[in-house]
């Protein structure tokens, strides 16, 4: 069984930084691509970073320049390095891991962490 498990998120003042990690566990071989995605109150969920395996990264335009996501594929990692927050970054935030292969042989589509907490104050 594969799992994401989220840590770092918190309270923050506004032009703070805060910087969220993710490992994925279980007998993986591969994860194509892992990122993070948020969900504010009354909002749909985004996607606020992605990085595949070779390096490749997108964002959210509202947060180039200011957030930083990063990989580690041999570990099965992904940070997101988040810099001058606002208040309307404030959300709930997930990680994501998208085409997971496992040893056994087995794919997963698709995985979700279990949501962590940023609250940027004004």
């Amino acid at each position: 069984q594969v799992r994401l498990v989220e840590s770092g998120g918190g309270l923050v003042q506004a032009g703070g930084s805060l910087r969220l990690s993710c490992t994925a566990s279980g007998s993986i071989s591969s994860i194509n691509a892992m990122g993070w995605y948020r969900q504010a109150p009354g909002k749909q969920r985004e996607l606020v970073a992605r990085m595949t395996t070779g390096g490749s990264a997108d964002y959210l335009d509202s947060v180039k320049g200011r957030f930083t996501i990063s990989r580690d594929n041999a570990k099965n990692t992904v940070s997101l390095q988040m810099n001058s927050l606002r208040p309307e970054d404030t959300a709930v935030y997930y990680c994501n891991a998208k085409d997971t292969i496992v040893w056994i042989g087995r794919r997963y589509p698709e995985l979700w962490g279990q949501g962590t907490l940023v609250t940027v104050s004004s």
